[in-house]
Formats: structure tokens, C-alpha cells, sequence
């Protein structure tokens, strides 16, 4: 373990750890408040329908034997799957797209279960719960579901995001064990009507002459940005501090220490949210914020970690592509070293 800060009285570090986040907050809170609905809301909300009107077009375009309309009809819904699932399930899940917890739940069951083919339950324990409660903590939060030890480098970082569209829904059904009889149902029947909607379509109005070309065709969209996601998974926390579950430190140092930002990248901007992107580190210090008020506040938030001499992390999606490649077996293998932040915990 290394330690990275002096040591000091611990509950007087905790309190200003307390005193800090109050104060970012303060002036977070600020700008929210100044805000109108359509940035706190309606900008993603504008976004996602327009990713659901955009799909019949798609859908048409499949009809086309010209391979150039083909390829934008399957550029088209790859891209709203995306948007849908990524980005949708992502703000749904923290309740991020509306003020209104019934609309919210219809939200999550909408693009968790049936856009994305997983469980609501277990997207909100596993991501809101632990992910976000115990950000880089190891065992808990520690974003140990992305490593597969098995895998080598070029497996794992070329291949095997291609099987993600194939896993989902395949983790989703082991989950439902753990739910009650009814939630297992509930859950079975919207990602049956999700997975079955998009064949459906695919063989009645794409115009596809066999059920083998219609999965294939399912497969293919589902996979298009598949890359970039399992990248992004991976980037902005594994390789970053870890920390010990009983020595965590206080939520503000958790956060700053243990996220990183990629810079701004238009499609993925658009298909992931600007807080699973460049605004990753505005996200986990505040989970319920939309992707627009994340990067509405992203100045605010950079300026009061280094103004407080705390780090901010930022890096391009290539030096980290670069450096997975070269330590993907220290970090992607081993067991990551644990960082003590003394009189921080």
C-alpha cells in the first residue's frame, strides 16, 4: 500500500473533508438552481426521443439494396441503441431524467429492461449502490466485473466487447434468482418484448428474408459501439487508486482521487452522456444531475479541485487505450495494489 498523503488527525481531517464537499456543493447547487428545466432535463429527454424517432428511418433503410443506405440504416440504429441503452439506462437508473419518482421507475424499467435487456433491480445495486457508494473500493465498487483474467490483452480489448449484446441478457436472467417470482416475470416479459420488438421489426418492415439474417442484423447493431463502451468502463477507474474497504476515504477525496474524465468525443458524447465521458468526475460527485447540468457544472467543479490543491483527473481515450495495452496484466490481472490515504480515512 502506498501511502499518499501526511499523516494527520483523523477527525479533523473528516471534518474538513465534510466542510469541502459542503462548500462544492454550495456552489453546485447554485448553478442548478439557476437552470431552467430544459438544461436540467430537457436537453437529454430531447435527445433520446430524438434517437426514438429516428429509428423507423432506420429501420427503412435496411430495405435498401444500395450498400451505402444499408450501412447508414445500420449506423443509424446502432447509434440509437446506444443512446438508448448507454445513455438512457445510465439517467434513468439515477433517477436523473425527471423530478418524479413513478415517471422515473417507468423510465428504468423502459431502458433497462426493455432497451438494454438487464435487470432494473440489479443495475441500481450494482451500479447506483456499489459502484457509486463504494467508487474504487476493492470488493465492492471496484469495477472488478469488467476484468476477465482468462482473456489476453488483444482478446480482451478487440474481441471480446463483440459478445456484450450476447452477455447482457444472459447475466440478466442469472440475476433473477436473486428477485422475487413476480419481479423475475416482470423482467423476463420486457426484455423478451425489447429483444422480440427489434426482430419483429427486422423481418416485417426492414424487409429480412430469414430469422438467421435478422439476429445477425440485431447482433451487428448491438455491437457497434460496443468497443468504445467496454473501454470507457474500464479507463476511468481500473489503474486509478484503490482503497481498502474498512480505510475509504471521505467521499470528496474517493471521488477525485479515484475517477477520470476523457476529453470530449462527439459521437460518444452523444451516445453515452457527457457523464459517462468528459464528465465523469462532476458525475460521481453528483449522481443525479443530468448529462447537460454535469457538463454545465464540469467548470465549476475542475475549478474548486485545484483551487483546493485536489487531483482532477483527465486523460485521452488513446494514452489510455496505449497504456491498457502495455499493463493490461498489472491491471487487468493482478489484484491492484492499496492506496492509503493517511488521516484521510
Amino acid at each position: 500500500a502506498e501511502p499518499m498523503e501526511p499523516a494527520g488527525g483523523a477527525p479533523r481531517e473528516s471534518a474538513g473533508a465534510e466542510a469541502l464537499l459542503g462548500e462544492l456543493e454550495a456552489r453546485v447547487q447554485e448553478v442548478v438552481r439557476a437552470s431552467s428545466w430544459w438544461e436540467r432535463h430537457g436537453v437529454d429527454c430531447a435527445i433520446l426521443a430524438l434517437s426514438l424517432f429516428a429509428l423507423p428511418p432506420g429501420f427503412l433503410c435496411l430495405r435498401s439494396d444500395r450498400p451505402l443506405v444499408f450501412a447508414l440504416g445500420i449506423t443509424i440504429l446502432g447509434v440509437c441503441h446506444y443512446t438508448l441503452t448507454v445513455k438512457g439506462s445510465h439517467l434513468a437508473t439515477h433517477g436523473a431524467l425527471t423530478e418524479s419518482r413513478g415517471w422515473s421507475k417507468v423510465w428504468t424499467l423502459f431502458f433497462v429492461e426493455v432497451c438494454t435487456s438487464f435487470t432494473a433491480e440489479y443495475a441500481k445495486y450494482g451500479h447506483v449502490k456499489m459502484h457509486h457508494g463504494y467508487t474504487n473500493v476493492l470488493g465492492l465498487g471496484d469495477s472488478s466485473t469488467w476484468r476477465l483474467p482468462c482473456l489476453n490483452r488483444y482478446v480482451y480489448m478487440f474481441l471480446a466487447p463483440l459478445l456484450i449484446p450476447i452477455i447482457t441478457p444472459l447475466v440478466a436472467v442469472e440475476r433473477l434468482r436473486e428477485v422475487e417470482l413476480r419481479t423475475a416475470l416482470r423482467t423476463l416479459g420486457l426484455i423478451s418484448l425489447g429483444l422480440y420488438s427489434q426482430y419483429w421489426l427486422l423481418l416485417n418492415v426492414s424487409g429480412f428474408q430469414s430469422p438467421g439474417s435478422a439476429l445477425a442484423c440485431m447482433l451487428i447493431t448491438r455491437s457497434l459501439l460496443a468497443h468504445p463502451y467496454l473501454h470507457v468502463n474500464i479507463f476511468q477507474h481500473i489503474g486509478l487508486p484503490m482503497f481498502s474497504p474498512d480505510k475509504k476515504p471521505r467521499r470528496i477525496h474517493m471521488m477525485s482521487l479515484g475517477v477520470l474524465n476523457l476529453p470530449r468525443l462527439p459521437v460518444l458524447d452523444w451516445a453515452f452522456g457527457h457523464s459517462l465521458i468528459s464528465c465523469h468526475v462532476e458525475h460521481h460527485l453528483f449522481p443525479r444531475l443530468s448529462d447537460n447540468m454535469c457538463l454545465k457544472v464540469k467548470p465549476v467543479v475542475s475549478q474548486f479541485l485545484h483551487e483546493k490543491q485536489l487531483p482532477y483527473n483527465e486523460d485521452s481515450y488513446l494514452a489510455r487505450f496505449r497504456l491498457f495495452l502495455q499493463r493490461y496484466e498489472e491491471f487487468m490481472v493482478q489484484t491492484p495494489p492499496i492506496t492509503e490515504l493517511v488521516g484521510l480515512q
